[in-house]
């Protein structure tokens, strides 16, 4: 196709200009989701990891065993609740401060002071020694379509007074 001088562009060139733009456009849109769900999910990746260092830290400090005198053990935290009781559902939540009040988040010196996308728990079998065992959670409903994202952290106690992280499991990530 030929132009009669400077007319300006031919269909098939208009054409292809929004084809372009609109390939461009599709890319996008499809790299700002993923980074905004990616970035949801890193509040529960990094509060995770806050709550496994305070029950590492927990473990590995000696504290007295019950029953025998001058006799040590080694335990996870207590179980904490569910903060904030239910899970957030498409939006941040402000958790009223005194929801972190629970003895079990002040041993793991765990608490969220700014609005958050996951409710978060603390579960401990309550043993002692290399039977000692912990799960870290986080739940949230980043979408609102009522499936939950869960991510999960969990250790048990090493032989040397040492905790160690069994596994990190993700149920849902993207929801």
């Amino acid at each position: 196709m030929s132009r009669r001088g400077d007319d300006g562009f031919t269909l098939v060139e208009l054409m292809i200009v929004v084809s372009i733009i609109g390939v461009l456009a599709a890319l996008a849109i499809y790299g700002v989701a993923r980074y905004l769900k990616n970035a949801k999910t890193a509040e529960a990746t990094r509060s995770l990891g806050a709550i496994e260092n305070g029950a590492r830290q927990q473990y590995q400090r000696e504290t007295p065993f019950v029953g025998l005198e001058g006799k040590f053990d080694h335990r996870f935290c207590p179980n904490a609740p569910l903060t904030p009781a239910s899970v957030p559902r498409a939006a941040k939540v402000l958790v009223p401060p005194a929801a972190w009040n629970d003895a079990a988040w002040g041993c793991l010196k765990f608490a969220m002071n700014d609005p958050q996308f996951f409710a978060y728990r603390h579960v401990s079998n309550d043993l002692a020694g290399t039977d000692a065992m912990y799960t870290a959670s986080a739940f949230g409903d980043l979408d609102g379509n009522g499936t939950t994202s869960n991510f999960e952290i969990v250790g048990r106690g090493g032989p040397l007074g040492d905790a160690i992280r069994d596994a990190f499991r993700v149920i849902n990530g993207d929801e």
